[in-house]
């Protein structure tokens, strides 16, 4: 009896061996076929996080072993913190000279920058607002706040100080601007009343149904807009990081950004 108790058991064994050799392979990653999950770390300008959301989520869809994770912000606070130990594998930056920055640091591959993409600087205001139609009304009295970024740390904030100079208004109005960490919030306080009008990139404005572009800020009164990307030089997965650059700089990654407003 003990003995055909032993042998059905060996039996039993032997026909779950297969089986769990089965679900072992089925749940390997299809991209390094190890199941090990690979996270990559982006910091990247704020002005990107609807279109890079959307591209995300695809990506990840047909890489199930590699996990996107974005921290958005002001560019020249995601240079300080990459600058300063933050782990990061690619940085996309809405600024050229906070990519410089680190380039000069050696702290990116430098072979694998890129300039990605491309935007255009507006002025916008609630969409209800008739009194506002180009940069001079923002002189008038019943104006009496302005939104811009930061001009040291959100490239879009600079791109406005740039261009209410060489339009000689930054001295007449600086009486009137409300600062903001990055462009989010400049179209927060538009959107809410906190400001009657703000600058911010056209990806920006497309997002909101409640404000509209009032004026298109002329592309020679600032330096051009552009988005460089890198892999950071201390990455441990450069592979993969330069692979999601490379998807985004596809056809596919083309359509997405241009529904969103960027320029490519």
């Amino acid at each position: 009896m003990i003995k055909k108790i032993h042998v059905s058991f060996l039996i039993g064994m032997l026909t779950l061996l297969p089986l769990v050799g089965c679900g072992s392979a089925s749940n390997q990653g299809t991209a390094t076929g190890t199941g090990q999950v690979h996270e990559i770390m982006i910091p990247a300008a704020a002005s990107l996080q609807a279109a890079l959301t959307e591209l995300a989520k695809d990506y990840q869809g047909k890489h199930p072993d590699v996990k996107l994770t974005f921290t958005y912000g002001a560019s020249g606070v995601l240079q300080q913190q990459i600058e300063q130990g933050a782990p990061a594998d690619l940085f996309i930056s809405a600024g050229k000279a906070q990519m410089d920055a680190l380039e000069t640091k050696n702290l990116l591959d430098k072979t694998t920058r890129v300039n990605l993409l491309s935007n255009e600087l507006v002025l916008i205001t609630g969409k209800d607002n008739q009194a506002i139609s180009n940069v001079a009304d923002l002189k008038k009295p019943e104006v009496k706040k302005i939104s811009l970024g930061i001009p040291d740390s959100v490239p879009a904030g600079k791109y406005t100080q740039e261009s209410l100079k060489s339009l000689q208004l930054w001295d007449t109005l600086q009486a009137k601007f409300v600062y903001a960490k990055d462009v989010s919030q400049v179209l927060n306080y538009v959107e809410t009343g906190n400001a009657e009008a703000g600058f911010v990139y056209r990806s920006d404005a497309m997002l909101s149904n409640k404000v509209k572009v009032a004026y298109p800020v002329p592309d020679g009164t600032h330096k051009p807009i552009v988005y460089p990307a890198a892999v950071l030089a201390h990455s441990q997965n450069k592979e993969i990081a330069a692979d999601f650059l490379q998807y985004l700089r596809s056809s596919e990654g083309k359509q997405v950004f241009s529904r969103y407003g960027f320029k490519m």
